[in-house]
This record gives C-alpha cells, structure tokens and sequence, in this order.
C-alpha cells in the first residue's frame, strides 16, 4: 500500500544538534548535520514510505505573528552556524532520494498538515508523521499516525487520549485552554492541561465549555467569561493551517531506496 511518510525535519536536525556534546559552534554545527544524515537514513528505512515530504521550516514570521507578535518569542533562533549549513545538507538528502520543502510565512507543522490531510482526503494509502510536535497529533483524528523518531514508538488515538486525557479532535481546544508558554501562547489564566482536559471531559467541545461558563459562579468561570478574546486566539494560534500551497507534487515526493 502506498505510504506518505512526512518528517518535520528541522525538529530532527535540532534535537541532533542539541543533544551534541561539541562546544565549538562550527564543529557542533558540522558534527549534528553529519549525524543527521545517518538518523535520516534510518527514519526511511524504518517507515519503508512510497512517498516522503522532508519539511523543513522557512524562517523567519509566520501567519501566526502576524496576528500575536508574540508568539515563539521565548524560542532561541537557528545558530547561524547550523543555518549557514543548511543548504550543502539539503543537498545531501537529495542525493539519497529526499526533496527537502520550505513555504514562506507558514510552520512546517502547517505544510505537513496541508500534505497529509490531502494524502488522506483522496485515499491515497497510509500517513505517518515523524515529529513529536502537539499540534500535529490531532490529525490522527483523520487517520495519520505519528512516529516519534528517537523514542522509536508509535502516537495513536489512544496514545494521546492517555497522555493528554481528551481524543485526538479536541486536542486544539485543550491546548487552546491551557496556553503554552514555550510558544506564548496565553491560554487561560491558571488553566493547565489537566484542568483544561476536565473542563472538556465534562463539557464536551471548547464551545460547550464556554457555554456552561456562564452557570459557572466561582473563580474559574469568572475567568473563562473574562478572557474569551484570549482563548480565541490562542484557538486560532493552535489551529493548522491547511490550505499551503506546497509547490510540490505526489510524483515529486515519490521515495526509491538507494
């Protein structure tokens, strides 16, 4: 059966780099990329894929700053060091069968979303997704699976019902109430994730949740009725987008082991 493998590949490149035990910026810089190659080779070689989207973000704002300036601002840039790299390396992942893809003003997370809602809304075959990003695990409500890559074990439906405590299709509106505060997004004040999954147990929808805070006379409903222009747009900030033009096609993606 066919299989689209799509991989946020910048997020494998970063762990690599972040985990490298070089000082030097240009020798860790050199040291992640040639370790990358290899973990690249065994991601295809694990997940077997006919077709393979190897994502990498653009740099730079996204559509998600230009409506919350904030956003991502605690996040550390690129080092220039790896930056600079990134093209000899892109390169080299062609030279094994891979076509690295970037799109201005858009997430990886949202050029990723585009592809395997499209794979899977004209029944193509299956869709693995290798990230471990948040955002990404709702489109297992749509038949994507997610590969962690270093931990080497599958996210499913019921992965993430045990790990966040709600399905896969209200994982946007938990993560819309309880923020993250690694991307700035604000959520609801002193809304966490387990209380954020309790609120939608009980409920329902983020919809409901809003619904039944107006019967809700202590300090959490006060706040949920108080900042409702909050927790829309970190709705919106956690939303995917899905309508990217990719400038790629399926032939394009098309994966030959070599």
């Amino acid at each position: 059966m066919p299989k689209l493998l799509a991989i946020d590949a910048l997020h494998i490149v970063r762990r690599i780099y972040e985990a490298s035990d070089e000082t030097a910026p240009q020798a860790k810089a050199e040291a992640a990329l040639r370790h990358a190659l290899p973990s690249f080779r065994r991601l295809l070689t694990t997940q077997a894929p006919t077709h393979a989207l190897c994502v990498f973000d653009f740099g730079g704002s996204t559509w998600r700053h230009e409506i919350h300036s904030h956003y991502r601002e605690n996040h550390a840039p690129l080092p220039s060091e790896l930056s600079e790299r990134l093209p000899k390396f892109y390169e080299q992942l062609a030279s094994f069968g891979l076509k690295p893809v970037s799109v201005p003003d858009v997430a990886a997370k949202d050029v990723i979303a585009t592809a395997v809602l499209r794979w899977l809304g004209e029944n193509r075959g299956e869709a693995v997704i290798a990230s471990t990003d948040k955002d990404l695990h709702s489109l297992i409500t749509h038949g994507a699976l997610i590969w962690d890559h270093f931990k080497q074990e599958w996210h499913d439906r019921a992965w993430v019902e045990k790990k966040f405590g709600v399905p896969p299709e209200r994982l946007p509106d938990l993560l819309a109430l309880a923020g993250d505060a690694s991307d700035n997004i604000p959520g609801v004040s002193k809304v966490g994730l387990k209380t954020a999954a309790k609120l939608l147990q009980s409920y329902g929808s983020l919809e409901q949740v809003l619904a039944g805070a107006g019967i809700l006379m202590n300090p959490l409903g006060e706040r949920l009725r108080k900042e409702r222009a909050q927790l829309d747009l970190s709705r919106q900030l956690v939303a995917l987008k899905t309508d990217v033009r990719l400038g790629v096609t399926w032939q394009m993606l098309r994966y030959h082991a070599g």
